[in-house]
């Protein structure tokens, strides 16, 4: 690597210094490239999983790129290629909110994957004697489970358990006003497609924060009881264009205020990086959102 005196000294030497560099270096890179297919020094998919392996997400050190590419002229349609990529969601703080037996809540163990009843889909309304129904924009979670030690192989009968605030930024369970309501968390088995999906609706964004949801991802249901049992503990973010959206509607409190205050670049979680964690969005504020991530794990 060169240093910014080196870097600075050769970009004052002038554009033919800098054209001839170019020349020189190109004429390099064809000369090696001759010499390995030359020797036969490696296959075509050898040389393409060196040319792939710098490729990642998220700048996290258990990032891995898995690469497959085929070429046959046997009867096939010749030449075609396929490639899959996916990376190791990073792991992140559960924050203050997890609901997951990892700390107290009003003097007590808060626990919401103790629950009768919270492995479901739709979780915006409470469960096991509590009432209360979250309102707001209605957003349909989509999580796909891959195994990035498999080619990003889709990881069944895994569960997710996702969880995070109401339209005015409130946690159930924790937040004044909320404590004895537990709506806005449950748990989804992974189907033979590696997806759990829950229904919900678009969190709030409060004061120090971008909007993000919080999940955890278990070996099974039958082991998403406790926080000690997690294999992963991460967020997803979303695009400005929804966030936006969403809170000119109407019922989102301060969230519009906080939003515009609040960016990813400054975010204390997603500062860092978010490749892996921006959720893909469609719909709309009127019709409701549709938030796709897959999230790759080593299984």
């Amino acid at each position: 690597m060169h240093h910014d005196h080196d870097a600075k000294h050769d970009h004052d030497l002038g554009l033919a210094h800098d054209l001839s560099r170019l020349h020189q270096q190109a004429f390099e890179r064809r000369t090696a490239l001759r010499w390995l297919l030359g020797a036969g020094a490696m296959s075509l998919t050898g040389a393409s999983g060196i040319a792939l392996s710098g490729c990642g997400g998220g700048g996290s050190s258990a990032t891995m790129t898995s690469d497959s590419s085929s070429s046959s002229g046997g009867g096939s349609s010749g030449g075609s290629t396929t490639t899959t990529s996916c990376s190791v969601i990073p792991s992140e703080t559960e924050g203050p909110y997890p609901g997951d037996g990892s700390n107290t809540a009003n003097g007590s163990v808060a626990n919401a994957l103790a629950l009768s009843g919270i492995v479901r889909s739709d979780i915006r309304a409470s469960i096991a004697g509590a009432t209360g129904v979250a309102t707001g924009v209605p957003l349909q979670v989509i999580i796909e489970l891959v195994n990035t030690n498999a080619a990003c192989a889709d990881l069944s009968g895994y569960a997710i358990y996702l969880w995070h605030c109401d339209a005015l930024g409130h946690y159930s369970m924790y937040s004044s006003g909320v404590t004895g309501e537990n709506y806005l968390r449950g748990v989804q088995a992974t189907g033979s497609d590696g997806t759990a999906v829950f229904q919900t609706i678009y969190p709030g964004c409060y004061a120090g924060r971008v909007p993000h949801i919080h999940f955890e991802v278990y070996r099974s249901t039958t082991t998403a009881t406790n926080w000690n049992n997690k294999l992963r503990t991460s967020q997803l973010c979303f695009p400005s264009e929804s966030n936006t959206a969403v809170y000119a509607t109407s019922g989102y409190g301060n969230s519009a205020a906080n939003n515009a205050a609040s960016s990813l670049s400054s975010d204390g979680i997603f500062s860092d990086g978010y490749s892996t964690q921006m959720a893909t969005m469609t719909g709309s504020a009127s019709a409701g959102y549709v938030a796709r991530l897959q999230v790759g794990i080593s299984a």
